[in-house]
C-alpha cells in the first residue's frame, strides 16, 4: 500500500515506516515474524491512535486477505475472517437463516476492530458485540497461530484485547434462529420526571433503545425502540409518535437510516441506525463515549445537564444506551450492568477535546471508562484503576507477546504498572 493513511474520520495520519495488505495468511505470518512493531488496522473506524505503529512500525490491513465467512447451520456458529466488515457477515449470515443477537449502530466496521476495542450496540439485556464471540485465533509475534476459547481462563482477555495480543485472523461466534424487527421513533422526551425508576423502564420497552439529544434543552430530541416481532411492544406515553423519518444527527437525510414506522424487516436492517449502502452518521465528526454503572444514569444526565452550554455548541447529537455487563478483562462493560453517553462532535479536534475533558471531569465521580477507540483524555493511571483484571491481562500479554511486538504507545500506556 502506498500513500498517507488516515483513520476514518481523518484526524490521525498514521506514521509508519511500511504499510502492507497481505493477501494470504502466509504473507502476514511472514510480516508478523519479520520483528518490529505491529499494529492492525480495521475498518479505520477509531478515532485515537489505538492503532497507531509509530514511525518504525508496520501497520498492516487484513482488508486483501479472503474474506473468510463458514456458517454451521447445525452448530449455529459462524467463522469470520479477521477483515470481514457487519455488513457483509450480516448477510451471509441471514441467508442461512441465522441472525446475530445485536449490531452496532453502523454495520460499515469490521467485526475483528469492533470487538477488540468494546464496541456494542443497545438493549438492557444485551451485552457487547464480544458477548457472541466463543473462539478467536491469532498470529502472534512468532508468526504461530493460537486459538482461544470460551471456558478456557485466558479467554476473558483474547476478544477485547486492543490488539496487543496478536493479528486477529478470525473468529467464531454463536448465532440464533433468524428474527425481524420494527424500529418506532418517538420526539421530546423530557428529563423532567426521568427519575432512575422511570430510566430502566424506559429502556427496558423495546429488545434496543437508543434516547437522542443535541443538550441545547433537558430533554431527548429523539427515542429509538427496535422492536422484535417475537417481543411485546409496550405502550409508551413518555413521549410523542414521530411524523417523520428521522435522522439522528440534525440536518442529514433520513434517507440515509434504517427503516422507521414500525416497517419489519431482517434484523440486519433495523438493528443498525444506518444503512450499509449510504455513508453512516454524519461522516464529518469526531465521537467520544463513556461507560458506567447503569445505577448512575440519572446522575449522569443531571451532570452532562449542568455543562450543556459547554456541549451543545461543538456537539452534532449524544446518543444514551444500555449495555449489559461481560466478563471480557479490558471491556468497558466488565463485570456491571452499563449506560453509555456517545458524543458525536463537530470535526474540529481543537475545539472539541476542552470539552472532552469537561465530561470528563463531570462523569469521574461515577466511574466512566472511556470507549477504548474513541477521542478521550483520561490520564493512564486513571484509567488503568478502572480495571480490575488489567493485571490479569498485563500476564496475558507478556505470554502472548514478551517483547512487545504488538504494544504500541497506547497499549504501553494502558499495561504499564503505576
Amino acid at each position: 500500500m502506498n500513500g498517507t493513511v488516515t483513520n476514518w474520520a481523518g484526524n490521525i495520519t498514521y506514521a509508519a515506516k511500511e504499510v502492507h495488505r497481505p493477501d494470504s495468511l502466509a504473507a502476514l505470518r511472514a510480516l508478523v515474524a519479520d520483528g518490529g512493531r505491529v499494529r492492525v488496522l480495521g475498518s479505520g473506524h477509531s478515532f485515537n491512535e489505538i492503532a497507531e505503529p509509530g514511525a518504525e512500525g508496520v501497520l498492516l490491513s487484513l482488508a486483501g486477505l479472503p474474506p473468510e465467512l463458514e456458517v454451521d447451520t447445525a452448530a449455529r456458529t459462524v467463522r469470520v475472517g479477521g477483515g470481514v466488515r457487519y455488513a457483509e457477515l450480516a448477510r451471509r449470515v441471514h441467508a442461512h437463516g441465522l441472525a446475530l443477537p445485536n449490531m452496532a449502530s453502523l454495520p460499515h466496521i469490521s467485526v475483528a476492530g469492533s470487538v477488540a476495542t468494546g464496541t456494542h450496540g443497545s438493549g438492557v439485556l444485551n451485552g457487547p458485540l464480544s458477548t457472541p464471540v466463543r473462539e478467536v485465533e491469532l498470529i502472534t509475534a512468532d508468526g504461530s497461530t493460537v486459538v482461544l476459547g470460551r471456558g478456557e481462563e485466558r479467554f476473558g482477555g483474547a476478544v477485547t484485547s486492543l490488539g496487543a495480543l496478536g493479528v486477529v485472523t478470525a473468529l467464531t461466534l454463536d448465532v440464533e434462529p433468524t428474527y425481524e424487527v420494527e424500529q418506532h421513533v418517538f420526539t421530546e422526551l423530557p428529563f423532567h420526571g426521568l427519575d432512575s425508576g422511570t430510566f430502566e423502564t424506559v429502556m427496558a420497552t423495546a429488545y434496543s433503545v437508543s434516547l437522542f439529544t443535541d443538550w441545547r434543552a433537558p430533554g431527548f430530541r429523539q427515542v429509538w425502540l427496535k422492536r422484535r416481532t417475537d417481543q411485546p411492544l409496550p405502550a409508551f406515553p413518555w413521549a410523542a409518535p414521530a411524523t417523520e423519518k428521522m435522522h439522528p444527527v440534525p440536518g442529514m437525510p433520513a434517507v440515509n437510516c434504517t427503516e422507521q414506522f414500525g416497517v419489519p424487516g431482517p434484523w440486519h436492517e433495523r438493528l443498525p441506525h444506518f444503512r450499509a449502502e449510504f455513508v453512516p452518521s454524519s461522516g464529518a465528526e469526531l465521537q467520544s463515549e463513556y461507560l458506567l454503572p447503569r445505577e448512575h444514569a440519572v446522575g449522569m444526565l443531571h451532570a452532562l445537564d449542568a455543562i450543556r452550554d459547554r456541549i451543545a455548541p461543538v456537539l452534532q447529537t449524544c446518543e444514551v444506551r444500555t449495555v449489559a455487563g461481560d466478563d471480557q478483562w479490558l471491556s468497558p462493560s466488565h463485570g456491571r450492568d452499563t449506560v453509555a453517553a456517545h458524543f458525536t462532535w463537530v470535526e474540529d479536534t481543537r475545539a472539541v477535546l476542552p470539552v472532552v475533558r469537561e465530561v470528563e471531569a463531570a462523569l469521574a465521580p461515577f466511574g466512566a471508562r472511556p470507549h477504548w477507540g474513541k477521542v478521550f483524555t483520561v490520564p493512564a493511571p486513571v484509567l488503568r484503576e478502572l480495571y480490575p483484571r488489567l493485571d490479569d491481562f498485563r500476564a496475558l500479554a507478556r505470554e502472548l507477546d514478551p517483547d512487545g511486538t504488538f504494544a504500541n504507545a497506547f497499549v504501553r500506556d494502558v499495561l504499564a504498572r503505576a
